[in-house]
Order: structure tokens, then C-alpha cells, then sequence
């Protein structure tokens, strides 16, 4: 059991970390190069189809809402992000994204995309509910991380 862990530990360190390099790479790469992974995942939060407020985003990207405010007014500044105000209430502005934005949140889905179906690829529906279920035990885990007391694992 334990190699068994050590081993999945190390594979889910080494995929994150390779995910991480080739967006990295091919963002550098490509005509967006002016932005940051981050800015094009906080450009895959705001999304082409809902306009999110800057509290909905940093609550989403789990960061605090200076550093969304800061990120916004960079990608506003680069041309990615526009500001839109309501109609309703003019107090509650909504973030969109411009044609160039639209453009790497394409991109960005398209690569994910891609990577998801070779993930997947050779799995049947069975096989892939249990990657799903073991995908979203992490995910809690990571959402609200138990305190861990080494003397008692030990």
C-alpha cells in the first residue's frame, strides 16, 4: 500500500508540474505572450458567456479580492478584459472579455480539451466514473485539508 502511495504521489506531482510547464511554454510561444498562467486562468473564470463580479472571481480562483483587482486592471490594460457596468444597479460592474480575451479562453479550452480526451482515451464510462470519484476525493481534500499530526501517523 505505501509504494502504492508513494508512487501515486509522485505521479500527481509530476503531472501538475507538467501541466504547468507546457501551458507555461506554449503561452510564451504563442501571440499572448504579454500575460501570465494565471491571468489566462483568471480569463477562464470570467468565461466568454457569464459576466462575473471581481468578488465571484477571487472567490472562484481562491485568492483575495486586491490581488483579482490588481490582475483586472492589468488585463483591462492589456486589452483582455473589459469593465461593464449595470444596468440595474450602476454600483455592480461585471467583467467580459474583449475579442483578444475571447482568444485565449479558446485557446485555453481547446488545450484542456485535448489534454482531457488524451487522459481519458482507452477508458471505458466505468473506468472514468472511478477516475471522476477519485479526481473529486482530492478536490475535497484539497477544498478543506484536515489537519494532519505526524506523530499519530507515525
Amino acid at each position: 500500500m505505501e509504494t502504492n502511495l508513494k508512487r501515486i504521489n509522485k505521479l500527481l506531482t509530476t503531472v501538475y508540474t507538467d501541466i504547468m510547464r507546457v501551458e507555461e511554454r506554449e503561452l510564451k510561444k504563442s501571440a499572448f505572450s504579454d500575460i501570465s498562467i494565471k491571468e489566462v486562468h483568471a480569463i477562464d473564470s470570467i468565461t466568454m458567456y457569464d459576466h462575473k463580479t471581481s468578488s465571484q472571481l477571487a472567490k472562484e480562483l481562491m485568492v483575495t479580492a486586491g490581488s483579482v483587482t490588481s490582475m483586472v486592471n492589468k488585463l483591462v490594460r492589456k486589452g483582455y478584459v473589459v469593465r461593464i457596468q449595470g444596468n440595474d444597479d450602476r454600483r455592480i460592474v461585471r467583467l467580459g472579455l474583449t475579442n483578444r480575451g475571447r482568444l485565449v479562453y479558446r485557446a485555453h479550452d481547446s488545450f484542456h480539451r485535448h489534454m482531457v480526451k488524451k487522459f481519458i482515451a482507452g477508458f471505458d464510462d466505468e473506468q472514468i466514473a472511478i477516475i471522476e470519484r477519485a479526481l473529486l476525493n482530492l478536490r475535497a481534500f484539497l477544498e478543506f485539508p484536515p489537519h494532519i499530526d505526524n506523530k499519530k501517523e507515525q
